[in-house]
């Protein structure tokens, strides 16, 4: 089932990156926990729970504050259950007009072929600094 669970998440980076959210929200369920990395700036919702709080909460936060925020995976790490994403965070913030590149790695956690929880590992202070936070 593991090479299912890397495809599925590979799945939804492809999706997002083209801009088919509802795609990407298919492959979680209903229930997700998802967890931003701790200081980083979507962080005071943790835990965002179901695709209506991460919507809202991350992803219109970003799409509203960030001009082409990408996430670029570089590996795909196999755990069985657990499905790990490195790679780079790219993209400028609007308010300062300051670029990112910053070391990422996303924890996907995966039950009867759906994402049951994420959490989000980032260099905070790189993102600090991109946004005048630091």
């Amino acid at each position: 089932m593991s090479a299912e669970n890397v495809s599925l998440v590979q799945g939804i980076y492809r999706a997002f990156g083209t801009g088919d959210v509802s795609a990407a929200v298919a492959a979680m369920s209903p229930a997700i926990e998802w967890n931003e990395a701790e200081n980083f700036p979507y962080a005071d919702g943790n835990p965002y729970v179901g695709a209506d709080a991460i919507l809202g909460g991350v992803f219109a936060r970003i799409g509203g504050e960030w001009d082409g925020f990408a996430v670029e995976p570089r590996e795909f790490l196999d755990g069985g259950d657990t499905v790990v994403m490195t790679g780079r965070y790219t993209g400028t913030y609007k308010s300062t007009g300051r670029p990112i590149n910053a070391q990422v790695a996303h924890f996907w956690t995966l039950a009867d072929g759906k994402v049951v929880q994420f959490q989000q590992l980032v260099d905070t202070l790189a993102v600090a600094r991109c946004t005048g936070a630091a």
